[in-house]
């Protein structure tokens, strides 16, 4: 199949698939006389694999491990080590979550001060919220946020 029906089967992009291609992860299919590439059921199954793996937001080079992994027949050993690293996946998750209830109580205020007809200026200082001088959670957050993001639209 091209790239564009792979990437629509798949609820993915030709972009995407290019980009997997590129980094080695995904092994470049066979291409027909027309130069057109030429995905069979094993890149189909792989990429699927890769999506999923990302979409559970595991770092991308962990996903091109466990999709070697399976893809040399080790299946059983991606189950495995899935099954053993998702309490700590799960931490993460709600971790940020509150990072983001955080957040959302910040903007929630600065709206509340907005609409009141506070200046935006101070609200909005650089100010930190935690003890040791840090960066507060919520500004980590944003810049989390934002990096996540940007690595989103370059995957």
């Amino acid at each position: 199949m091209r790239i564009g029906a792979l990437a629509k089967a798949l609820g993915t992009t030709p972009e995407s698939v290019r980009f997997y291609e590129r980094r080695g992860l995904l092994p470049g299919p066979s291409r027909k006389a027309s130069g057109y590439r030429d995905y069979g059921p094993a890149e189909a199954d792989r990429l699927r694999l890769l999506l999923g793996l990302r979409q559970l937001d595991l770092p991308l080079d962990e996903a091109a491990r466990l999709a070697t992994l399976c893809a040399d027949g080790h299946c059983k050993e991606v189950s495995d080590d899935l099954r053993r690293s998702l309490p700590a996946q799960r931490s993460e998750v709600r971790r940020r979550i509150a990072e983001l209830r955080h957040l959302e109580a910040r903007l929630t205020d600065l709206e509340r001060n907005l609409t009141a007809g506070a200046e935006p200026r101070p609200l909005i200082s650089g100010r930190t919220d935690d003890s040791d001088g840090s960066p507060s959670t919520a500004s980590r957050a944003v810049v989390t946020l934002k990096k996540r993001r940007h690595a989103e639209t370059n995957s």
